[in-house]
Parts: C-alpha cells; sequence; structure tokens
C-alpha cells in the first residue's frame, strides 16, 4: 500500500474538524474585506472630498441645499452634484497652483502643468499653451468650498471605523474557532499516538529508549501543535489577505496588480527551496532532541550507578556530543531562516516600490494621465500592506517545516504494526495450562525455548528452575502474550491463546515481578490499579492479607500515602507487598511470581510466604525461583537449560535423582550454611 504523505495525513486531521475551520476562514475572509475597504474609502475621502473642491462649479441661481457654496454674494455647486432640475447660471472652474486656489470663468483642462504670474494662468498641454484669467480666493473663502466636504468625510470615517469594528468581531471569532480547532485536533492525535502505543508489541519498547518514545509523544506534538494553532492560521490568514488586496489593486489598477501578481510564484519558489534544506535540518534536530532525551531518561535513571561509578564526566561528554550536534543543525537552521526570512523580503518590498515609481513615473511623463493624490495613496497603502502577510509567510517557514518532519515521526510511529484492544469479556477459565512443542526466539533466529511441552493443572503450583538465560522469563512472557512462538501451541482450558485478544488472556492472570512497579498515586490506588470493580474495602483487606499493614499502619496518611514514580520512597520488601496486594484484589485464575521473593529480606520473605499461602488457594499459581527453599512445597519443578526442560518433577523426585536440580539445591544449601 502506498504510503500516504504527512502533508495529507495532517490535513486528514483538520478535517474531522471542519465546520470549526470553515467558520473561522468565513470569519476570517470577511474580516479582510471590511479592512480592505480602508484604502478604498481613503482613496475616496482623498479625491472627491479633499483634493475634490478642484474642478468645474457652476453657479446657481438658489441656495438650496447643503451641497451650494455662497461667494461673493453668487451661489455655487460642484458639477457633479447639481440637480436635474436646478438651472445654471454659469460655468466656472476652480484650479490648484501650489497651495492656492484660483476660481477661473468657463471651463478649463484639469490635466497639464500649470503656471500663475498675477492673474494670469497658464495651462502647459501637449499640443498647446492655454491661457485664462484667473481670482485668487482667499483662505478664508476657500473654506467655505470645503464646508460642504465636511459631512461627507465625516460619514465615510464613521463608517471605516464601524468596519473596522466588526472586523474587529469577526477577527476574534477566527482566532477562537482557529485555535479551538487546532487544539482539538492536536488533543486527538495525542490520544491516538498514546493509544496507539499500548497496541504496539512489546519487543518495540525493548528496543527503544524510553525518552525517544516520550519525545514522539510529547515534543513532537506540540511542534504540530504549532502547525494547526499559529502556522497555518497565519498562512491562511496571510493568504486570504494577499487574494483581498489584490482584488483592490484590481479594482483600482488592473495592470499594476497583473504586475505584482509575480510575487505568488516567487513566494511558492521560496517555499520548496525552503522546504528543501528546511525538512534535511529539521530531521537531524528532531532525530537529536529525541536522543537527547532519551540520554536524560537513562541519566536520571541511572544517577546512582553514575555516582557511584564515578561515570559523571564521560556521562556528560557523551551528552555534550548529542548537545553540539543539535547546537550545528540548528545553526545551519538559522542560517537558512536568516537568508529567506526578513531580508529577502525587504529586498523583493524594495524592488516592488522601484517598480511601481517607474510604472507611475513614466506615466506622468504623459500630461494627459497624471494619477490622483487619492489613487497613488490606496495604492501605496494597497502595497504596503501586501508584504506585511508575505512577511508573516515567510517567517512561519521555519515552524512549517519543523511541524512537517515531527508529523512524519509521530506517524511513523502510529504506522507502526499494533493490535486492536479488546476488552470483550470471557468466562472465567480454571487455569489449565498446556505448552505442546513451543519454540520461541525473540529475533526469529536464535531459539530461546526449544520444543518446550508441559502441563499445568487448574490449581497446582508449579515452579520453573534453570541458570540466567535458561529461558524462565520467556515461558511467562508467552504465556501472558507479551510474545507469541514461532511455533507450537499455548492453550488454557483447551482455549488456544491464539484465538483470544492478548486482553483477553490477561484479564484472569496476575503477575509480581522481581523488581515490583508502582505508579504515582497513592497506596490504594496502586492497589486498585484505577479499576471501579475493586473497591476500596477489597483493596484493603488485600493489603491486610499480605501483611502489607504492619508498615501502612505507622504512615501519616495510612493507605492514602502518597506514591511517588516508581515508589522510590519505599523499601524493596514494602513495594513487594504492595505488588503481591495488587495481584491479590484483582483475584487472577492464573498466578505469575517472577522471583518475587529474590531480593527479599529473611523477615520480610516469611510474611510473604504466609500471605501466599493465602493468594495461591483457588489458583493456578507459576513461580520462576532464585531460592529453591521457597518452592519445596509445589507440585511441579520443571528444570531448565539452555531453552530445553532437562528435569521435571516435585522436590523430594529431583533430590532423590540427584541431578541438576540436586547439585543448584546443595549449592544454595552450602552457600546457607557457610553464611550461618
Amino acid at each position: 500500500m502506498k504510503k500516504r504523505s504527512t502533508e495529507r495525513r495532517l490535513f486528514q486531521y483538520a478535517l474531522q474538524f471542519k465546520k470549526r475551520i470553515i467558520i473561522g476562514v468565513v470569519c476570517l475572509m470577511i474580516a479582510t474585506a471590511l479592512e480592505l475597504a480602508g484604502p478604498l474609502i481613503a482613496k475616496t475621502i482623498i479625491d472627491e472630498h479633499i483634493v475634490g473642491i478642484e474642478g468645474t462649479w457652476y453657479e446657481v441661481e438658489d441656495n438650496n441645499d447643503r451641497n451650494t457654496v455662497e461667494y461673493e454674494d453668487k451661489n455655487y455647486k460642484r458639477s457633479d452634484r447639481i440637480l436635474a432640475e436646478e438651472e445654471i447660471v454659469a460655468t466656472n472652474t476652480i484650479l490648484q497652483i501650489g497651495r492656492e486656489y484660483y476660481l477661473i470663468e468657463g471651463e478649463t483642462p484639469l490635466q497639464g502643468e500649470r503656471s500663475v504670474d498675477g492673474n494670469v494662468i497658464t495651462i502647459t498641454t501637449p499640443t498647446d499653451d492655454l491661457t485664462y484669467t484667473g481670482k485668487k480666493i482667499s483662505l478664508t473663502d476657500i473654506y467655505s468650498f470645503f464646508k460642504p466636504e465636511q459631512r461627507p468625510i465625516l460619514m465615510l470615517l464613521g463608517l471605516y471605523v464601524g468596519l473596522l469594528l466588526i472586523a474587529g468581531i469577526f477577527q476574534f471569532y477566527k482566532t477562537f474557532m482557529l485555535q479551538k480547532a487546532s487544539n482539538q485536533i492536536v488533543k486527538k492525535m495525542r490520544n491516538d499516538i498514546f493509544e496507539h502505543t499500548q497496541r504496539i508489541p512489546i519487543n518495540y519498547y525493548v528496543d527503544q529508549p524510553a525518552g525517544k518514545i516520550v519525545a514522539r509523544i510529547t515534543n513532537d506534538t506540540e511542534a504540530i501543535r504549532d502547525l494547526y494553532e499559529r502556522v497555518l492560521s497565519i498562512i491562511v490568514t496571510s493568504a486570504i489577505y494577499m487574494v483581498g488586496i489584490f482584488v483592490a489593486l484590481f479594482i483600482l489598477d488592473a495592470k499594476l496588480a497583473v504586475w505584482f501578481l509575480i510575487l505568488v510564484p516567487l513566494i511558492i519558489v521560496w517555499m520548496k527551496f525552503y522546504k528543501a534544506f528546511g525538512t534535511k535540518y529539521n530531521k537531524v534536530i528532531r532525530s537529536t532532541i529525541s536522543d537527547i532525551n532519551g540520554k536524560i531518561n537513562e541519566a536520571i535513571q541511572g544517577m546512582t550507578i553514575i555516582q557511584a561509578f564515578r561515570r559523571e564526566e564521560k556521562t556528560k561528554e557523551e551528552f555534550e556530543v548529542l548537545n553540539n550536534r543539535h547546537f550545528t543543525y540548528q545553526r545551519k537552521l538559522v542560517k537558512l531562516s536568516a537568508l529567506t526570512s526578513y531580508n529577502l523580503v525587504t529586498v523583493f518590498r524594495n524592488i516592488a516600490f522601484v517598480a511601481f515609481i517607474w510604472y507611475f513615473g513614466s506615466q506622468s511623463l504623459d500630461l494627459t494621465s497624471i494619477i490622483s493624490i487619492g489613487m497613488l495613496y490606496a495604492i501605496v497603502d494597497l502595497l504596503t500592506r501586501l508584504f506585511e502577510p508575505v512577511n508573516d509567510i515567510v517567517n512561519q517557514l521555519p515552524l512549517l517545516e519543523q511541524a512537517r518532519v515531527a508529523g512524519g515521526r509521530v506517524f511513523d510511529l502510529i504506522d507502526l504494526d499494533g493490535e486492536d484492544v479488546v476488552h470483550e469479556k470471557i468466562n472465567r477459565y480454571e487455569g489449565n495450562i498446556k505448552f505442546d512443542h513451543v519454540s520461541f526466539a525473540y529475533n526469529d533466529e536464535d531459539y530461546v525455548l526449544k520444543d518446550i511441552s508441559l502441563n499445568v493443572k487448574a490449581g497446582e503450583t508449579v515452579a520453573f528452575v534453570g541458570h540466567t538465560g535458561s529461558g524462565k522469563s520467556s515461558i511467562m512472557n508467552l504465556l501472558f502474550r507479551f510474545y507469541d512462538p514461532q511455533k507450537g501451541t499455548i492453550t488454557i482450558d483447551g482455549n488456544d491463546t491464539m484465538q483470544w485478544s492478548r486482553q483477553q488472556v490477561r484479564s484472569h492472570m496476575g503477575i509480581v515481578l522481581q523488581d515490583p512497579f508502582l505508579f504515582s498515586g497513592s497506596i490504594i490506588t496502586n492497589v486498585t490499579m484505577n479499576d471501579p470493580k475493586i473497591s476500596r474495602e477489597r483493596a484493603i483487606e488485600a493489603l491486610r492479607t499480605v501483611g502489607a499493614d504492619r508498615f501502612i499502619e505507622k504512615l501519616p496518611k495510612k493507605y492514602d500515602e502518597k506514591v511517588t514514580e516508581g515508589g522510590s520512597t519505599y523499601s524493596l520488601g514494602e513495594r513487594q507487598l504492595i505488588s503481591f496486594a495488587r495481584a491479590l484484589a484483582f483475584d487472577p485464575a492464573i498466578l505469575i511470581l517472577d522471583e518475587a521473593t529474590a531480593n527479599i529480606d529473611t523477615e520480610t520473605e516469611t510474611v510473604i510466604q504466609n500471605a501466599l499461602e493465602v493468594l495461591k488457594q483457588g489458583r493456578t499459581t507459576l513461580v520462576i525461583a532464585h531460592r529453591l527453599s521457597t518452592i519445596q512445597q509445589a507440585n511441579t519443578i520443571f528444570v531448565l537449560e539452555h531453552g530445553k526442560i532437562i528435569e521435571q518433577g516435585n522436590h523430594e523426585q529431583l533430590i532423590t535423582e540427584k541431578g541438576t536440580y540436586y547439585q543448584m539445591y546443595k549449592m544454595q544449601q552450602g552457600i546457607s550454611q557457610k553464611a550461618v
């Protein structure tokens, strides 16, 4: 099956919350349109109301509305405001020359170079020099001609302020909807990846440092959160803003807008260039961050050993290698960003303004096509605004590439083959276990179990002994379905365990490890595992049954005493007792003890042995034993060597045979007697 691209999969995650994203984008488009009305309104104010008094004015009979200006006992009205029924007495023109205004009888051209000598006004056009007699309008009188413009100017400014306020509301909802959608996307992604980690086979975690996996769930998804929350929001905002600006430019000057469309392919090429190098650098950076997390996690977990063996300097050197690699590639990324970010945008902006000046400067050579001040202001405003989103897009490229690489790493983990978690209940089995010619290898080549066949009846206690590497723990791993055998079958009550899900197989099993693990929380929650089926009373009863109440009752909060990560504030024996209580509270049909008493002191072992007698009642118990003195009452003892069962029987039978078990027992007895 063809692997889907990271971009496509990130987009598909976004589609799951498309309703909010669409609403946010619609709000963005409305807000952008309202904001971009500004330059068009400004053009109207400048051209039609501020400099708009220059032009043709008609003398009329009556002063019948607010658009009529009274000057020297005559009434004047702009040509574009004459009503159909009004009678025109005479035609006049108002021209601005320098900072002065002149009233000329008759209609004169408005384009051309102007000069004045006394009352004689000369207008130079490409074809002729035209001379007119005009009258200078005083500063006080010219105010009368501006007075009708005050009201429309205030109305337009009020309209613009109103549009900005409405745009602000839409901007708020745009930000709110897009941010909410972004956080929901990442929330779902984190849930998906964490849920998938529980479906991945256990051997993956054997090969991978915990810190590297944690980095993918936390650091990499955080980078993706930046993508949805900031990067895409800014890029989409900027893209829509640019579209709005180009629409406004096409309204004002289509030819100029076409020229500036060259920016679009430039940005695309720009992004491709950055992607080519940014992806390569970011892959090394993200991988190195994972290695750094792994190294830190390992150092913290093993700090006692590091300090005991004086390995602080060596550990620091190993960390510095990773840190220097991260620094080197981060520096390369900074150089790339510096090359392709603000500086390059500034160059493009300056070139654009040079082109703008040349475009209109060349037109000014033709005196008939001089641009209006309002048009000039509007276009300059739009060009200034155009490079703001360009700059915003470019500044997001580092985060965009970082998120793409992080997304690839997250999806690599999600793509690992996993199994569905099936919690469908099965009836409690009795605990009859059968291994039928089972062979198993962790790497599909070097078999650690070779043709193992054994039967355990319900309610029996059996033990597995043997030297390190003989395969004792592998048998338990297969029974628990942490791994599956390459050959043979394992059945419980005649049911092939492969026909059940891993969760169903384990649903009536309990395990106590040599080094028990406690979770952050309280003693009670470590027994109940927050399972609603296990009541507080049942958990306390289990703790009392295994003898844990001896030390718990002395604690300030007793059964609600806090447990830190790993239970490091409790002794190994205390942790083991809590672990036994956990197994007892869940009342398993099959109980596995993986060298549970190997590191326990003699006094605690006595307590645990008494608890075990209660724990074993009514269930099948499999014991991996280190101390042979703890398994003498087992129904059957299996002796393993190099992955094969070489002896089996009860304690007395194996002693009588004087084989490997006998030698191991005599050796431990000898050591014990010497110790005494």
